[in-house]
């Protein structure tokens, strides 16, 4: 006799959610997103479901204090585009982080993420913050390394 696949309820889904926190100091872009985009998938949980949101709550600090791997910090470039002729912008990495370090790990995680209408979901629970002052109030906080 073959068994059911077990689909979670939403209640479970929104009582299971945790928060955890993660220091971005000295770690690498790429590699932290994706860690990040697990997390807020819920990849890492037994019950996941790709049409089901059943993903955590991430708070990443320290964001000012990311790095990159190899020579990328003087080459990477981030574009975008106004939707008018001419409109294309391309802004070296360094700008936008001296500009606001969050858009980068923002960026990073957005286009890791599946590109459908639980998207905009998940990035809702991301919090990024450029330094260690989390001014939100966590009732179960787990550190990521």
């Amino acid at each position: 006799m073959a068994t059911k696949t077990y689909l979670p309820k939403k209640d479970e889904v929104l009582k299971d959610r945790k928060w955890h926190i993660i220091d971005a100091t000295d770690q690498i872009l790429g590699r932290m997103a994706s860690k990040i985009a697990t997390l807020l998938m819920g990849k890492n949980k037994p019950y996941y479901t790709p049409h089901l949101d059943c993903g955590d709550f991430v708070v990443v600090k320290n964001t000012d204090k990311i790095r990159l791997s190899g020579n990328k910090e003087e080459e990477k470039f981030y574009f975008s585009h106004s939707g008018y002729a001419k409109g294309a912008k391309i802004t070296s990495f360094k700008d936008m982080m001296a500009k606001d370090s969050r858009k980068v790990v923002y960026l990073a995680v957005k286009r890791m993420l599946d590109n459908n209408k639980l998207r905009d979901k998940r990035l809702k629970r991301l919090k990024l913050y450029k330094d260690d002052k989390i001014d939100i109030q966590i009732s179960s906080k787990k550190e990521v390394k």
